[in-house]
């Protein structure tokens, strides 16, 4: 590892949510007597501010986002009680390496702060990173560059020595439009392919392989 920082995504990447999302996504769908959606569907949208998925999922729905992502977020808190959330394999080892390493770390999620705040700690990781970044923190959320690009502005990092994790394609996308290197973790909820597509510098299979990853340019 020879990147001085590094911003990663949350969900998907430092911690398995999924089951939880999808539980949420599915009741607040039924709550609001929404069309449903897929599993493959909901987890598309995976990555997105919660405001920003009822374009995706139901164009046709005009005026949904604030009254979507209020009942999401209290159903959220219900669901939590009953689905445990925990991270991927070698995380916490790792973030611990890269810590002792020097390493500068912050999180840029499309999550809300106080949920993203309260999953760090309760994960015990606020020891790792200098920054969180949720989505109502940002006017533009992924794909665009303004999360990482105020997280770099916030600290002086130089973009070409940082590397963004994520695993979806709006976080390679986020993370290249800010002029860093990117790194998509297949194990999340994007594929490889979608991954690739979206022009991730690195690919990895697990994260404690994270420690590996070299400069490409």
């Amino acid at each position: 590892m020879d990147f001085k920082n590094i911003i990663f995504d949350f969900d998907g990447t430092l911690a398995d949510t999924t089951a939880n999302i999808l539980a949420t996504m599915h009741q607040t769908i039924s709550e609001l007597g929404l069309p449903p959606r897929t599993d493959d569907e909901c987890r598309a949208t995976i990555g997105l501010r919660l405001e920003d998925i009822p374009p995706v999922l139901w164009p046709e729905v005009k005026d949904l986002s604030e009254k979507y992502a209020a009942t999401y977020r209290r159903i959220f808190e219900e669901v939590k009680k009953k689905l445990r959330v925990n991270l991927y394999p070698g995380v916490k080892e790792t973030l611990m390496a890269l810590h002792e390493r020097g390493v500068n770390m912050a999180i840029a999620s499309s999550r809300n702060r106080s949920s993203l705040e309260g999953f760090v700690s309760e994960l015990g990781m606020e020891d790792y990173f200098q920054s969180l970044i949720g989505g109502g923190d940002v006017r533009e959320g992924k794909p665009s560059p303004e999360p990482v690009n105020k997280i770099l502005e916030a600290h002086g990092w130089n973009p070409e020595e940082t590397l963004t994790v994520g695993d979806m394609d709006v976080d390679i996308l986020m993370g290249l439009r800010a002029g860093t290197e990117t790194c998509g973790v297949t194990y999340g909820n994007g594929s490889a392919e979608s991954l690739q597509g979206a022009g991730a510098n690195h690919l990895i299979d697990n994260f404690s392989t994270l420690l590996g990853v070299k400069k490409s340019k």
